[in-house]
């Protein structure tokens, strides 16, 4: 068994200490740092410490990779962290870097602490879905409607999530970012909108306001609390001490809200709109195009972590539409690294390989994470990791062809199926999709393994 502690103490010691550490946060399975100095880190030391798999300097971050236990490493590296007395600037990770560097490290670092509601509240959905057909559950009953509540709220208050998940990462207050989220949502506001909805016009001391529905949106709010941020940081350091109870969140709500409203919310719907039919367009012309690109290609990104900058997209489309084309095409890469290791399983003599393989058919499998098995295994043998691709490939030309959709954001696994359940048509195309995923990467796992290979280290 891994003692944590030491783990986190080898990673500590590996990258320059506390002194070295601006910022640090964690998502599925990654421990996510932002260093003052790069060059203070030894990467090949780093790899060394027992319970690492890999590190990857991308993305603006520095990331170790743990596997599903990272919240372990993360409690302890975060007390000997502040142990040491250092004191940590949560928007360091936004101040540095280029500018795609901080837009995907912004996107990670926000969106990373809200996945298990989001992935909960999906595989929720789904089950309350298939027990509605099965006809276990009636639609007009209080446990129908207590469920669906339950399934949908992290959907219809995700803006105040976002704010304050926001808020941390662009260092501003995070319960006066979440309060101007919930002026959003509240009834009396929505209600202005009347029967019109979307575009319906009011006024703010004479000043037009085209009025939006904010529920389950997620681009305005990151936008608002993003120049929340600036504002926030400006009152800190012109308002006396004295008077910083009352007039700084007095000042950012009588500001915020209306500018909100009036400005950043508009653009931040139409703009999130926009890119989510422009992909959805892309999809529904050629979905067996998109399918392959993103089947086959999704792997890579996820080895670079800048998958990040497309779960947005996924998000937004759930929470506005209902259905995503995108995440079951992240199932097909999911379901070909389980039918690559299955055949390395099947093919390779070397206990410490097979034992490896296997662990990561029933690790991706359950939980749906990719990265211990990719960085272990598949990235270390390059016909391996064609194999993988190739596979997600073909499984998601199959699933972008038949339009294949979830009703939830989920990380493809075999618990996260329920995602699929919205008609017949779809939970059978789905599984055929993914079946040809697995068997195609099997295949050529099986094909691509010297029962001489050993596991890489």
């Amino acid at each position: 068994m891994t003692d944590w502690k030491q783990t986190a103490k080898g990673i500590l010691d590996n990258v320059g200490g506390p002194d070295n550490i601006a910022n640090m946060t964690h998502c599925a399975t990654r421990l996510r740092l932002n260093l003052k100095d790069d060059s203070k880190a030894d990467s090949e030391k780093v790899k060394d410490v027992p319970g690492v798999v890999n590190v990857i300097n991308k993305a603006g971050q520095y990331q170790v990779l743990i596997g599903t236990e990272v919240p372990h490493v993360y409690d302890e590296f975060e007390i000997l962290v502040k142990g040491s007395g250092v004191e940590l600037d949560e928007s360091a990770a936004a101040e540095s870097g280029n500018v795609v560097s901080k837009v995907f490290s912004a996107i990670s670092g926000i969106f990373a602490p809200l996945l298990p509601a989001l992935a909960g509240s999906g595989i929720l959905r789904g089950l309350l879905i298939l027990a509605v057909q099965l006809g276990l559950i009636k639609e007009s009953s209080g446990t129908y409607t207590i469920l669906f509540a339950a399934s949908s709220a992290v959907f219809y208050f995700l803006p105040i999530l976002l704010a304050f998940s926001s808020a941390r990462r662009f260092g501003a207050s995070q319960y006066i970012s979440a309060l101007i989220a919930g002026a959003l949502l509240y009834p009396d506001f929505i209600a202005l909108m009347g029967d019109t909805g979307n575009g319906a016009m009011s006024s703010f001391f004479g000043i037009p306001v085209v009025l939006m529905n904010y529920n389950s949106t997620v681009v305005p709010i990151i936008l608002s609390i993003w120049v929340f941020s600036y504002l926030y940081k400006w009152l800190e350091k012109v308002i006396p001490e004295t008077l910083k109870l009352v007039v700084v969140p007095l000042i950012s709500l009588a500001i915020m809200v209306p500018l909100t409203v009036i400005v950043i919310g508009p653009i931040g719907v139409y703009s999130g709109e926009f890119i989510a039919n422009v992909v959805n367009w892309l999809i529904e012309r050629s979905g067996m195009l998109t399918g392959v690109l993103i089947g086959g290609g999704w792997s890579v990104l996820v080895s670079f972590g800048i998958h990040w900058a497309v779960n947005p997209i996924m998000i937004n489309n759930i929470s506005q539409f209902g259905y995503d084309y995108i995440c079951p095409l992240t199932f097909a890469c999911n379901f070909a690294v389980i039918g690559t290791a299955f055949g390395v399983w099947l093919k390779a003599r070397d206990k410490k390989l097979k034992n490896f393989a296997m662990t990561g058919v029933v690790t991706i499998a359950l939980s749906a994470i990719i990265e211990p098995t990719l960085f272990g295994m598949l990235v270390k043998n390059k016909k391996l990791f064609l194999a993988q691709i190739i596979a997600g490939a073909a499984g998601g030309a199959y699933l972008g062809l038949m339009k294949v959709v979830t009703n939830a954001f989920v990380f493809g696994s075999v618990t996260t199926f329920p995602a699929f359940i919205s008609s017949n048509a779809n939970v059978i195309n789905g599984v055929i999709g993914l079946g040809i995923s697995v068997l195609v990467g099997a295949v050529l796992g099986f094909i691509f393994t010297s029962p001489e290979d050993k596991l890489a280290q």
